[in-house]
């Protein structure tokens, strides 16, 4: 029986590794592996050259602690074409078969690996697209003079500051200003490095 790692990343914290650990452990399940391994990057953005878990997957498999890596989706592991072919050069050069699930990619042959470069290059193309797409949306709505980001806080900040070094306790302050508490931490925060200054 083939060993297989598993490597599993989502963006924010608010995301749950699970989802992809629970269909990929049925996928090597399906493909007769064992998992001997599962590295998570929890909160990881994926344009990270460097991640702890990826780091410590590519050493493990120089050191051919398995024999194949599953991941749920080829974006989980780079989201450049880049980087994404180095980690397949690392390991191929350790002899580690690479399987997507999604895109139900095998890089076993010399077809797979073919198709590795296709897919993952026009990924990189849809991601630059949206970019630009997005900048061009930002440069027409502020030519049309509408307001990009946040607005600005309508809040007396000396007040909020002079509130709160009174002793008023940081909900209640919040509460009076119809702020939120973390917003007069800053504020209080901001305040006091002011002072530093001058």
């Amino acid at each position: 029986m083939k060993r297989a790692a598993l490597y599993l990343r989502v963006s924010t914290v608010d995301q749950h590794p699970e989802t992809q650990g629970l269909e990929l452990r049925r996928f090597a399940q399906e493909r007769g592996y064992e998992i001997v391994q599962e590295y998570v990057d929890h909160g990881v953005s994926g344009t990270k050259v460097r991640r702890p878990a990826l780091d410590q997957l590519l050493g493990d498999a120089h050191r051919r602690r398995f024999d194949a890596v599953l991941v749920w989706s080829c974006d989980r592991l780079a989201r450049s074409t880049k980087h994404f072919l180095q980690v397949l050069d690392e390991l191929n050069e350790s002899g580690i078969q690479f399987l997507s699930q999604r895109e139900t990619i095998d890089t076993e042959g010399p077809l797979g690996r073919a198709i590795v470069v296709i897919i993952s290059a026009i990924a990189e193309l849809e991601r630059s697209l949206i970019v630009e797409r997005v900048r061009a949306g930002m440069r027409r709505a502020k030519l049309e003079g509408r307001r990009i980001g946040r607005t600005p806080l309508d809040v007396d900040r000396k007040q909020v500051v002079c509130d709160r070094l009174t002793g008023l306790s940081l909900t209640k302050v919040a509460k009076k200003h119809g702020v939120s508490r973390a917003t007069v931490c800053r504020l209080v925060n901001e305040s006091n490095a002011a002072k530093l200054v001058t």
